[in-house]
């Protein structure tokens, strides 16, 4: 179905299925390191973006880091400074979620955590136009519950990008319960737009990405703990063993231990199965404030010239 093309046909359910959306201008609620990702590859893909943050500071260091990721790619020859200036052209920010009621599409990208999400998600949809489309960048979190807060379930989705965004090609894509196919037509067409390679993900805890990762790193930690090998011994068995990219502790500061935390009590909670249990490590670590690289400490300490273990 073109997306200039309105048309309308019955569901299964025996309502009406909308068209599908064009989206030119975006919202993304919450301007860290998923927000920032988000919004650059957005700008870049030629949508009007708008980030809104609780925190000036944070809106400031967002936009501070998509120019100096820009400015990574113009140095790699991926883009001009024209292109780069064109982007950030395309960037606005602002602290209230009631400048968003002219976005065709707002994801939000904040703390995973269900409570502030769905917070944000009653706040935010008395001032959303009523054919925007709503979704959730959450890593682990149920669709149809975070859905069932607003007013659209029907139009809202959850868009899942991977981390570092403008690196990584991957955009899962979960329907909820409620979700219309038209809205996750829109949706799959708006991440090919942007480059991004798409997978659809039914509405189980964790997806698929996560679901086979975090456990992966959940039982690194757990042999960090039981003491079969260090923290250097592990990552680089890993590396060298499987041919991964970076080890699984490595990976874990990178992702957050928080957030690895969250998933992972996600999945334990949602499957019921005892091999989901977050290691205690992993529990002791995060209630440290050692959360990885944001932090500047996590399995390594990253606060000399080169990244040291903890352990």
């Amino acid at each position: 179905m073109n997306d200039s093309v309105a048309r309308h046909s019955l569901s299964s359910a025996g309502k009406v299925s909308r068209t599908q959306v064009t989206i030119a201008k975006v919202g993304i609620i919450g301007a860290g390191q998923m927000g920032s990702g988000i919004a650059h590859v957005c700008a870049l893909g030629g949508f009007e973006v708008l980030i809104s943050d609780i925190s000036e500071e944070a809106l400031k260091k967002c936009l501070g880091n998509i120019d100096k990721n820009l400015g990574r790619q113009v140095q790699k020859g991926a883009i001009t400074e024209a292109v780069k200036a064109e982007a950030m052209g395309r960037i606005k920010t602002g602290t209230g979620l009631d400048i968003m009621g002219d976005r065709d599409l707002v994801i939000e990208a904040a703390t995973e955590s269900e409570e502030t999400k769905k917070n944000i998600f009653r706040a935010l949809t008395p001032h959303l136009k009523a054919d925007a489309l709503l979704c959730s960048n959450t890593s682990s979190i149920s669709i149809t519950r975070l859905a069932a807060v607003t007013d659209r379930p029907e139009r809202f989705m959850g868009l899942h990008f991977m981390n570092p965004v403008p690196v990584m090609k991957l955009v899962e894509l979960i329907r909820g319960i409620a979700t219309e196919e038209s809205t996750y037509a829109s949706l799959k067409v708006f991440a090919e737009k942007l480059g991004k390679a798409t997978v659809s993900s039914e509405d189980f805890p964790a997806f698929i990405v996560n679901r086979i990762l975090v456990p992966m790193i959940n039982e690194a930690i757990y042999t960090l703990y039981e003491g079969v090998g260090t923290v250097r011994a592990i990552d680089t068995a890993l590396k060298l063993g499987a041919n991964h990219p970076m080890g699984p502790l490595e990976l874990a500061d990178f992702i957050g231990l928080d957030t690895c935390l969250a998933i992972m009590t996600v999945l334990h909670d949602g499957l019921a199965d005892s091999k989901y249990r977050p290691c205690p490590l992993l529990v002791k670590y995060v209630e440290a404030g050692w959360w990885g690289r944001k932090a500047g400490k996590g399995f390594y300490d990253y606060s000399g010239p080169e990244p040291v273990p903890t352990r």
